[in-house]
């Protein structure tokens, strides 16, 4: 059997993938991608992202979606509150700027798909190992035996990357935090206490070394992360099965028992387990030496918590400006992976610092002062920005 070869292959089909694919394809250049799932709606996508003028937005432009994402948008999802662990509102923000609207990633990443030719996705291929050819193509290796090379080969395939080690020896480590996943549906009818409490963006309730995060989704639903600072195999022993089936919900209740009863209702009233979601980073300033014909997108490239809202926005980002700069270069792969790369290192290094500092103020000693100070901060410049406009 023929190994099939690619110019451009990009193993992932997430939102960087989707959107390097999609801006590409804009200039009329070819990409195939690989994915692990065995069909785009194998599985949730994930909740509510804020996308940011500057990262996600631009790349939306560039991708030539935005007016297609702005019928996206769930209207009322920028605000905010924050609370401490007896549900007194320390901030609270209408959201009224209306600058980082938010959307589901689901709905996000259908509008990327949808965008791309028909079968620009290859479903249900998952690498599993990759390597340099002499001649200088990059083989990958699938879980069912295939295989297929690539001049240029881009890892888009997240935390657990199987395209990183070409280019560096990093690996994820535990972030000290895990999220316990919880889904409260039909809210406003089944659980008003709990839809009043969260309002009509995200919540914020945060003591030190615990809290719990909610957004309302569409469809009144409320997603809700209990975090918790506990090792990174809590899970496992909180479910004498290693966690297959989830979380026990008392295991996870057991951390707030000292906390108000409505915020205890966003467990205690969840449908069905809690899902572990241990948090994990690469190191702040995660970067490679160029190395021909392969480069990183997304969090294969700057894995780092949610607390600076940067993943999914860089991801975007990622994908549109790796494509600008392959549409620039035409002829000349190198060149447009050192001029990517050369932007993306400091902008990933600022975003991963801000994330860990982030992680530590929302659950340090004092919270949740830091975070709304820090809330207030923002406030303050964006109507300094707002003004020199």
């Amino acid at each position: 059997m023929t190994t099939p070869h690619h110019p451009l292959a990009i193993v992932g089909a997430g939102l960087g993938g989707l959107t390097l694919a999609r801006v590409l394809y804009r200039h009329g250049i070819d990409a195939v991608l690989y994915d692990l799932d065995p069909s785009p709606t194998a599985r949730t996508q994930g909740g509510m992202l804020d996308l940011h003028e500057d990262s996600g937005q631009a790349a939306l432009r560039a991708a030539g979606l935005f007016e297609e994402f702005r019928a996206l948008i769930h209207e009322g999802g920028e605000a905010m509150r924050i609370l401490d662990r007896h549900a007194t509102v320390h901030h609270e923000d209408p959201g009224e700027d209306r600058r980082r609207p938010e959307v589901q990633r689901g709905a996000l990443r259908d509008l990327l798909l949808g965008s791309l030719p028909e079968g620009a996705v290859r479903w249900g291929a998952k690498a599993e190992r990759v390597r340099t050819l002499p001649d200088g193509r990059h083989e990958v290796t699938l879980a069912d035996g295939g295989r297929f090379t690539a001049d240029v080969l881009v890892g888009a395939d997240g935390a657990w990357s199987r395209v990183r080690p070409l280019v560096s020896a990093a690996v994820p480590v535990y972030a000290g935090l895990s999220f316990a996943e919880l889904y409260l549906r039909d809210a406003d009818a089944r659980h008003p206490g709990s839809a009043a409490l969260v309002g009509g963006g995200v919540m914020f309730a945060l003591a030190e070394g615990r809290g719990m995060l909610a957004h309302r989704e569409p469809g009144a639903i409320l997603h809700v992360y209990a975090a918790l600072r506990v090792p990174a195999d809590w899970s496992a022993t909180a479910q004498g099965d290693g966690g297959r089936s989830g979380v026990d919900k008392a295991a996870v209740l057991a951390h707030f028992a000292d906390w108000d009863p409505g915020l205890r209702s966003l467990i205690t009233d969840s449908d069905g387990p809690a899902i572990a979601r241990p948090l994990y980073a690469l190191p702040v300033g995660h970067r490679w030496p160029r190395t021909p014909g392969v480069t990183l997108i997304g969090d294969a490239a700057h894995l780092m918590s949610p607390f600076a809202g940067e993943g999914a926005n860089l991801a975007l980002l990622d994908g549109a400006e790796l494509a600008g700069a392959i549409a620039a270069h035409p002829g000349d792969p190198e060149r447009a992976l050192a001029a990517y790369e050369q932007a993306l290192f400091p902008r990933s290094e600022a975003a991963a610092a801000e994330s860990a500092e982030n992680l530590d103020l929302c659950f340090g000693a004092d919270a949740p002062r830091p975070l709304v100070d820090r809330m207030t901060s923002y406030a303050v410049r964006s109507g300094a920005a707002a003004d020199a406009r």
